[in-house]
């Protein structure tokens, strides 16, 4: 294996043009890592976050951007027992994924779906692991219950809606074109809401509210899912698009026995990232492989040009994820 590496770097704070193309040294694994030649790379609002100077990677972690990634195995650190050299896998990265090979803990690695390309692979680990955790775990959504996802073309809203409609939930979502709205109804969404057209409140509360709302817009958007809530209603927040700041009342908590919570995946511990692995191993693993649920794909881009992928991302017309070709 070569000793260096073309990796995309943040030269500073700022917008996509700080991203730009590197060597580096490549990764060696660490105890209970595997490296991995990375073929493809996924590009999720996390990076730019990053790129921007305000998500800073865990003090353990590559500070290159990148949260995931397919690709082969083609080292193993120590104590790593369920993995081999050569094994094709898709992973959830503490960050790095922009680079020919990336380290990662062997516990958040899954094997790459049967019939699935490495492309499409690329696009699993972030939304995946964050919709399950969040919708499923932490948000409880049990079959018959209606459920709301915020930006529902997103790689983590088409994701979302195609988990909640097979697991049997009622799905609603909010986007900004009547070509976004349509790809959420494509993919099981009962109702698709153009937010710049209706008011998803009113939508919901004729239905006789929300069970879940899965938001990632923050701002003006907590007060008024509160009040889309049903009782005994829960939402869960994973980002704030619109800001983390709101005046809000809270007396509907108690009143009709809301719950508001939300969580962030990086800094969550390896272990409990490699519970959330077990989970979808066991239960949307087997969907995948059935080819009963995949990525929506949106584009892709060669790595020295993560400075257009990011623009992409940020100008807001993609459906679905977009991805850097690493190798392959």
């Amino acid at each position: 294996m070569t000793k260096t590496m073309q990796a995309v770097e943040i030269t500073a704070p700022g917008g996509p043009d700080v991203l730009k193309l590197t060597e580096r040294p490549v990764p060696e694994p660490r105890p209970g890592e595997v490296v991995i030649r990375v073929a493809w790379a996924g590009v999720n609002r996390p990076d730019a976050l990053q790129r921007a100077g305000s998500y800073a990677p865990p003090p353990t972690a590559s500070d290159l951007p990148g949260l995931e990634a397919s690709g082969e195995i083609v080292a193993l650190g120590p104590n790593v027992s369920d993995w081999a050299i050569g094994d094709k896998v898709c992973a959830l990265l503490p960050g790095g994924g922009y680079a020919e090979y990336v380290a990662t803990p062997a516990a958040h690695c899954l094997p790459v779906p049967e019939g699935m390309g490495m492309k499409e692979a690329a696009c699993l680990p972030e939304t995946y692991f964050t919709v399950w955790s969040n919708v499923f775990q932490r948000g409880g959504l049990q079959a018959g219950e209606r459920f709301l996802v915020h930006g529902g073309s997103s790689g983590i809203g088409t994701t979302a809606i195609q988990l909640a409609a097979h697991f049997g939930a009622r799905v609603f979502a909010t986007a900004g074109s009547a070509e976004k709205c349509r790809a959420c109804t494509d993919l099981g969404a009962e109702r698709a809401i153009n937010y710049r057209d209706e008011d998803f409140v009113e939508v919901l509360r004729a239905e006789g509210g929300a069970d879940l709302i899965l938001c990632m817009v923050g701002g003006s958007y907590i007060a008024r899912n509160l009040k889309t809530l049903a009782d005994d209603g829960r939402l869960v927040q994973i980002a704030f698009l619109q800001g983390p700041k709101a005046e809000v009342n809270f007396a509907p908590l108690m009143m009709r026995r809301l719950t508001f919570t939300g969580s962030t995946l990086r800094p969550q511990s390896d272990l409990a990232k490699a519970r959330i692995a077990e989970a979808l191993r066991r239960e949307v693993w087997p969907l995948l492989d059935a080819g009963r649920i995949a990525p929506v794909m949106d584009s892709e881009f060669a790595l020295a040009d993560a400075a257009a992928a990011h623009a992409r991302m940020e100008a807001g017309g993609h459906i679905g994820k977009i991805v850097l070709k690493v190798a392959g």
